[in-house]
């Protein structure tokens, strides 16, 4: 029913273990990020952004012809909605889950790639960078600390997308130098998450071969392949 176009990322997590929970079928589509397969046309033709992951529904709720989906945010809602799982229905309840979907679009994802991508994979280590990078995951880190211990339990109150959306992310914690010790309702939050059997399932999904991390994937994973294209046009 679903092709799902991935790779094993933050991102990419995001939607096996949505389909893993609400056990869609769903065919898996490798796209090597390190070799530039984010840039062949057939996948620019249904993911414009070339970035991980994509969608294509061979079965959408209308009865239509199949229907592509990009960016995770808008996946994930387009398959609780496809489904009535893991949104509420009515409106706060939607909105608030909703709303922290969008937090970890705008904030928890970004600014985790960047403090990533400055501390750990920049060949050059730019201390600003780092710091103003690192400060901003810690800040975040607390405001998603905060929130679950007003909840006592998930992110949105009952397991949602919003969950789903923000894990993958809390799983880079110790690369990226932080301990859940000290963020005690993440860390509540992050076991109960990571002891589903949907989420491990959706974890194990692609663990395929990657291509070595030479001077090449560096410019297919960070830019310099997308700014050559921009300049061909």
């Amino acid at each position: 029913m679903i092709d799902l176009h991935y790779a094993p990322t933050p991102n990419g997590w995001k939607i096996s273990i949505m389909l893993e929970e609400l056990g869609l079928p769903y065919t898996v589509i490798p796209v090597n990020i390190r070799a530039g397969e984010q840039f062949k046309p057939e996948f620019l033709a249904i993911s414009p952004n070339n970035r991980i992951p994509a969608i294509v529904d061979h079965a959408p709720a209308d009865g239509g012809a199949p229907f592509s989906v990009f960016e995770t945010g808008a996946i994930l809602i387009y398959l609780a909605e496809k489904t009535g799982r893991f949104l509420p229905t009515d409106a706060r309840g939607r909105s608030h889950a909703v709303q922290w979907v969008m937090w970890q679009m705008s904030g928890l994802g970004p600014m985790l790639g960047q403090h990533g991508h400055f501390a750990l994979y920049a060949q050059e280590k730019i201390p600003y960078a780092i710091e103003r990078y690192r400060d901003e995951a810690a800040r975040l880190y607390r405001v998603l600390d905060t929130q679950l211990g007003k909840t006592g339990a998930y992110i949105a109150g009952d397991y949602s997308i919003a969950d789903i959306a923000c894990f993958p992310w809390t799983m880079t914690h110790k690369a990226q130098g932080f301990t859940l010790d000290d963020y005690p309702n993440i860390k509540r939050w992050y076991a109960v998450v990571r002891a589903r059997p949907q989420v491990q399932a959706g974890l194990a999904i692609g663990k395929f071969v990657k291509e070595p991390f030479d001077e090449e994937a560096r410019k297919n994973m960070f830019g310099q392949k997308a700014k050559e294209m921009v300049g061909r046009k």
